[in-house]
């Protein structure tokens, strides 16, 4: 979620900032209120990285998700300032565990959406962006592009749908080593009463906060958290893995007021295929 700025000089090697099957009443208790993940369960995770002079290594900032064999998306807040560039990232795909076996990939371009406005941040919506690798990953059980939904589908409030990501487990309390990728599942909140809920925390009580491009999902003690930015919200139609939010921002982690806000993939599907191949899928 929107928790963190990135300042860096780019390219200088400077600093920029299966779930286990559940037992008849058995409550999946962080990211937050989730468990970890089983081996290819989240095939598209990816982790996003940038190169911190503090540890001398590359450092995990936020998620996203493989869509193409080349292409990764992800939340453009994650990539502020809009001066970075490409070869301030790199992208870990294929893994469970964050620093294991890195296999991290170059970036060769940045995609932000010309909606997106860093002075007001995910708040003002387009918060979405694309990552094109410098080659095509090669695809296995591990490494495999989700699914883009078609423009017109609906989530309908209640759907139950996932978010995986190496996020705090609560609010600043970090995910301990060995950093292994977790998910929960979240339930779809509707925007008119996603909206009414950060309405009242609003200064400005008039103003729409919860805009059309945005998607609600969480409840107390099940959400995304500071770390899990720009990672993928999936939901499954037809015995398929869709992706529908981009993690995006909210105000704490799993709070009973607070669902957690993503970017609507649906919203912006036009725009990624302007960019990105279409790729068959399964």
């Amino acid at each position: 979620m929107l928790w963190l700025l990135l300042l860096t000089l780019p390219c200088l090697g400077g600093s920029i900032p299966t779930t286990p099957d559940l037992q008849p009443g058995q409550e999946l208790v962080g990211i937050v209120g989730g468990c970890p993940v089983s081996a290819r369960r989240f095939p598209w995770q990816v982790s996003l990285q940038f190169y911190s002079q503090d540890s001398l290594r590359w450092k995990h900032f936020c998620g996203g998700s493989l869509i193409h064999p080349q292409w990764v998306l992800t939340a453009a807040h994650c990539l502020e300032p809009e001066e970075l560039e490409a070869c301030a990232f790199r992208v870990q795909v294929g893994q469970l565990r964050l620093y294991e076996d890195d296999r991290l990939l170059k970036v060769a371009q940045i995609i932000r959406h010309p909606k997106y406005n860093e002075s007001l941040s995910a708040e003002g919506g387009g918060d979405i962006a694309l990552l094109r690798l410098n080659a095509p990953v090669t695809l296995s059980e591990d490494i495999y592009p989700v699914s883009l939904p078609e423009a017109s589908q609906n989530v309908s409030s209640g759907k139950t749908c996932w978010v995986t990501g190496w996020g705090d487990i609560r609010f600043k309390v970090s995910l301990p080593p060995p950093y292994h990728l977790r998910a929960v599942a979240v339930p779809i909140v509707e925007n008119e009463a996603c909206n009414q809920k950060y309405q009242n925390s609003s200064l400005d009580s008039a103003s729409k906060v919860i805009k059309d491009d945005m998607l609600c999902a969480g409840r107390k003690d099940r959400d995304s958290c500071q770390g899990d930015s720009g990672g993928p919200l999936v939901c499954t139609w037809n015995c398929t893995w869709v992706q529908v939010g981009v993690v995006s921002w909210g105000i704490n982690c799993g709070h009973h007021d607070f669902p957690g806000v993503y970017t609507r993939v649906m919203s912006y599907v036009s725009w990624i295929h302007h960019y990105v191949p279409f790729f068959p899928g399964p």
